[in-house]
């Protein structure tokens, strides 16, 4: 048999293919390879749009004493109920970020269990702007994915979405 040469740009065992994967990008891993850059504006603010059932929300931060500002109101204004203000501050308590950023959003739609998990959802996007590091912590959380649960529609022939009429046997 005869031995078959190998240029060193193409492999011809496994040896000599890991031996070319392992200087390249790909196998110290993507996030190593290309750094993410913050994206903030001329106030060194980051923005994002946060989204719940039918409330969408606007949100800006910036690094400050930890004031939430919702359409124009204080937070203990707008969310009267304290959990729901306890699920806007998840994003930044996750992160270990408490009372570390000024928010200031405005919410339209919805009710507001919806508007909270939108600014919840707003302020998660918002800090992985900000601070591209926090990513994965903010993720595996579950704090970036937009919930998908909304209610169901009407169907003709119902009463609501599943109720049917009440049954008459006469």
């Amino acid at each position: 048999m005869s031995e078959q040469t190998s240029s060193p740009t193409t492999g011809n065992s496994l040896a000599d293919l890991k031996t070319l994967v392992a200087g390249t990008p790909a196998a110290a891993g993507v996030q190593d390879a290309i750094p993410v850059e913050p994206k903030r504006d001329a106030q060194g603010r980051s923005y994002a749009t946060g989204k719940r059932k039918n409330a969408v929300a606007r949100v800006w931060i910036k690094p400050g004493k930890g004031t939430v500002e919702i359409n124009g109101k204080a937070m203990s204004k707008y969310f009267a109920r304290p959990v729901l203000r306890m699920l806007i501050a998840q994003p930044f308590l996750v992160a270990d970020r408490y009372q570390q950023f000024d928010v200031n959003c405005t919410v339209v739609g919805g009710g507001l269990s919806g508007q909270a998990g939108a600014v919840r959802h707003g302020i998660s996007r918002a800090l992985t702007y900000y601070e591209p590091a926090l990513r994965p912590i903010l993720k595996k959380a579950g704090f970036l994915t937009r919930d998908p649960r909304v209610v169901e529609r009407k169907k003709y022939g119902k009463a609501k979405a599943r109720r049917s009429f009440q049954f008459s046997k006469r």
